[in-house]
């Protein structure tokens, strides 16, 4: 089952009231995934020779200062944490890169949501409507962001394995499907140094995409590989630095909407989550053709 919504913004209006707008897009696919909810959220870029980590802990108590106090001391400066609910972001001065490992090797009972210059991504258990008023997600404001809400098929419900899944800098995932050959992919991947947390088959997804990219490829011609060497059905909405894309599968048995105006672009699963943004009644609305990659960059607009 599961829920997708994106949403692209090409207008200040819309940017300034990114959360709110995404927020009730995800509230009306809360039916198709009730299990746990996700966004990822591109803003506030990091300032040059910083970048910033999403972090998640498992710990109500988490002592975020100490952790910022140890960045520090790592890397220098004085970052500070944004907490909110159960994740905090983090600005350091140091490639994110580097400071995600150093997490990864120091703070290993933390799992590093996201990592990049502008990308933030939020994840938990429960029904969406409780994740958006969690996270206060009404208050955010941005040039992008991708939401998804999940029907747990494939594993456990937690939050490392709700989405969406983010396996480069700058770069996430959703998808609504499922995939049959992610366990062999998952070993092949891990050869060519590609790191999972989890069993979900859209971690093995992002993955791949990471590692297309890492070796040269365009966006669109990893998402265009992805038809020969994913088996399954699926429909991805994949978020980057400057924008977003969406493929569906040859088969296309997951649904899919895309809608435009001159304010923004979104992408649903269902058209009555495009339905609730202003100006929806007069947009321009498709089903994505399948097989077809279909991406808008703010270098674009």
């Amino acid at each position: 089952m599961c829920g997708i919504v994106g949403l692209f913004a090409k207008s200040s209006e819309i940017e300034a009231s990114l959360g709110l707008h995404l927020a009730a897009m995800l509230g009306q696919m809360g039916d198709r995934g009730p299990d746990s909810a996700g966004v990822a959220v591109y803003r506030d870029p990091a300032p040059p020779g910083s970048s910033k980590l999403t972090l998640f802990s498992p710990d109500p108590l988490e002592d975020w200062d100490a952790l910022c106090a140890e960045l520090g001391n790592a890397f220098g400066g004085s970052p500070e944490a944004s907490v909110r609910s159960s994740h905090a972001v983090v600005v350091v001065e140091a490639e994110a890169s580097e400071a995600e490992a150093w997490v990864r090797a120091t703070r290993p009972e933390l799992r590093v949501m996201s990592a990049g210059r502008t990308i933030e991504i939020y994840k938990e258990t429960g029904r969406p409507e409780a994740f958006v008023s969690r996270f206060a997600l009404e208050d955010f404001r941005g040039t992008h962001a991708l939401g998804h809400t999940r029907m747990a098929t494939e594993s456990r419900v937690t939050t490392e394995g709700s989405h969406p899944f983010s396996t480069g800098l700058d770069l996430c995932l959703v998808h609504n499907g499922s995939l049959s050959n992610h366990n062999r992919l998952r070993e092949r991947l891990r050869r060519e140094g590609v790191d999972f947390r989890t069993e979900n088959d859209t971690e093995v997804a992002a993955g791949y995409l990471a590692w297309r990219l890492r070796e040269g490829a365009s966006l669109e011609e990893a998402l265009t590989g992805s038809l020969e060497d994913l088996d399954g059905f699926y429909t991805f909405l994949v978020g980057t630095l400057d924008g977003f894309a969406v493929l569906r599968d040859p088969i296309a048995c997951k649904p899919a909407v895309l809608a435009e105006t001159d304010d923004w672009v979104a992408m649903g699963s269902e058209w009555r989550a495009i339905s609730v943004l202003p100006g929806a009644a007069e947009a321009r609305s498709w089903e994505p053709v399948p097989g077809v990659v279909y991406a808008w960059e703010r270098a674009k607009v």
